[in-house]
């Protein structure tokens, strides 16, 4: 059991109760739930040597994929509370405290929406930079770093039975709980 300081487990151990209605809010508040326990069980149990693993030459190593993940899931932390989105660097954090903000972060989009009926009609995801800023509408959430973000924990997952340390298969995404 992965624990935080006061004694709180790391969330998306298991996915909650689905929510009783369905809306804009309530189907990104459960993709980002679907996301949050696919990275919790991914990423659960990586020792070094999966952390090091690289599938190709040209490829990124788990722990450099596991720092974009922390990025794509800052951007949809960030677009669901409208902050803007600026540049910052995880590498030197340590792959505890990588994976715990990762899913921190998730949990405050996940907290944000179960509260909060926003109409995301209007809002925009921003990009701030040197070059200027960017805005996009809410629909490049999906199609963009939440999809984005569930490709790379895929790639954890081969990438960590690649290196011989497979996931545990009692954790069911169909049903967002760990099997007896």
């Amino acid at each position: 059991m992965t624990i935080l300081s006061y004694g709180q487990e790391l969330p998306f151990r298991e996915i909650p109760a689905p929510p009783s209605t369905y809306s804009a809010n309530t189907v990104l508040l459960r993709s980002i739930q679907g996301l949050g326990f696919r990275y919790y069980w991914a990423t659960e149990g990586l020792r070094d040597v999966d952390l090091a693993f690289k599938p190709s030459e040209d490829g990124r190593t788990t722990r450099e994929t596991l720092e974009h993940i922390h990025g794509l899931c800052g951007v949809i932390a960030n677009a669901v509370v409208s902050k803007p989105n600026t540049s910052s660097s995880s590498a030197d954090m340590s792959f505890s405290d990588l994976r715990k903000e990762t899913l921190l972060r998730l949990k405050e989009a996940a907290d944000v929406l179960e509260k909060d009926a926003t109409d995301f009609s209007t809002q925009k995801i921003i990009f701030v930079s040197d070059r200027g800023n960017s805005e996009f509408p809410m629909w490049n959430l999906f199609n963009g770093p939440l999809e984005d973000a569930v490709w790379h924990v895929g790639q954890i997952i081969t990438f960590r039975r690649s290196s011989g340390n497979p996931y545990n298969s009692k954790a069911s995404v169909f049903t967002g709980k760990v099997r007896d």
